[in-house]
């Protein structure tokens, strides 16, 4: 049976807010408002939205919202072989996580268009982090913002916080990264793996060093695989430039990576760049998702099917403000779903 809904009071409003933009009770301001019963007025509700992101409270935003819809919770219990990986260690650890947060919200903060998560040319950096990404001059433990020289490394994709959340502890996992992008930055999620699957094949098992990319050749010669593999694959296969810590390599055990593949559009990508590009070509994809997303955390519940004409009318909003963090974020606030609550018809209540 479908919910009944009802639209929120001032007070709940506000609240749902405050809760949504800074994890925590709402102030004085915005009480004001609520109990004069305008934070309805669309003018009012905007005004308090911008007032409430450029407020340091909505740094929750970035650590709850961002790390929960990019997994990068995972990253303080990833630990990566140390054999495989001498490098890593946790000052690196929260190098990377800093980097991602920091950057997030530099988006934020300076209400740049949410593309630039995936296009920017920038990142931030501390003397540990720029080792990593092989960046020569940059002493001291304080972050510092820094043009990114190899086009691989620009926006979320070529950040090392991603990177080892993807990986097995001690090598890449081009099925896990493409399985991530699938979910968390398309919004398809492929099928879980049918039961007992056997492991990837020894590597010279007959005597000769295979590749990753072979090994998984001889591996999903199985139909039942193939057909997801088919599209996870490619993907995860174009950001195999990256090792499993996120440091990037031009050769694995002497032989070279391939990074090419045909994503299940059709597109032909040779790395990581290209998989950049494709995303870009369609904005009101990636976009679509972090709406979905953001709705989500907003509300507190799962998205339904009536929810989705909402999240198109957000996205197709923002067009024309070329999709700016607050336009994204007003969307949601505006929203339907976000001003309604549902009561089942049980008489329980959902939030």
């Amino acid at each position: 049976e479908s919910p009944e809904v009802y639209r929120l009071g001032d007070l709940e409003l506000a609240l749902r807010l405050s809760f949504f933009l800074w994890s925590s009770l709402p102030d004085e301001p915005l009480i004001t408002f609520a109990a004069q019963g305008k934070l309805k007025q669309p003018g009012v509700l905007e005004q308090q939205v911008k007032r409430m992101l450029t407020d340091a409270r909505s740094k929750t935003l970035i650590t709850n919202f961002a790390e929960q819809w990019l997994h990068l919770r995972n990253l303080k219990n990833s630990g990566p072989d140390l054999h495989a990986f001498p490098d890593f260690d946790d000052n690196l650890r929260q190098a990377m996580k800093e980097d991602t947060s920091l950057f997030f919200n530099s988006i934020m903060r300076e209400d740049r268009s949410v593309m630039d998560l995936l296009n920017a040319d920038y990142t931030f950096v501390n003397e540990r982090l720029a080792r990593h990404y092989g960046l020569p001059d940059i002493y001291g433990s304080r972050f510092r913002r820094v043009p990114v020289p190899n086009e691989a490394r620009r926006g979320l994709l070529g950040q090392a916080s991603i990177l080892p959340v993807t990986s097995y502890r001690n090598r890449t996992s081009p099925v896990e990264r493409g399985k991530w992008f699938l979910t968390n930055l398309l919004g398809v999620p492929p099928q879980p793996p049918p039961p007992n699957i056997p492991p990837l094949p020894d590597n010279g098992a007959d005597g000769k060093v295979l590749s990753l990319r072979e090994r998984m050749e001889r591996h999903r010669s199985n139909p039942v695989c193939a057909g997801c593999h088919r599209v996870m694959d490619p993907i995860g296969f174009s950001m195999e430039n990256f090792d499993g810590i996120g440091r990037w390599r031009a050769k694995e055990d002497g032989l070279v990576i391939d990074s090419s593949g045909t994503l299940f559009t059709g597109a032909k990508l040779d790395g990581v760049n290209t998989l950049r590009q494709e995303m870009t070509k369609r904005p009101e994809v990636f976009v679509g998702v972090l709406t979905e997303r953001m709705l989500t955390y907003g509300v507190g519940r799962g998205l339904e099917y009536y929810d989705m004409p909402a999240v198109r009318k957000i996205v197709k909003d923002a067009r024309s403000t070329n999709y700016r963090f607050s336009s994204i974020v007003l969307g949601v606030v505006q929203s339907v779903p976000f001003q309604m609550k549902e009561t089942a018809v049980t008489g329980k209540e959902t939030r």
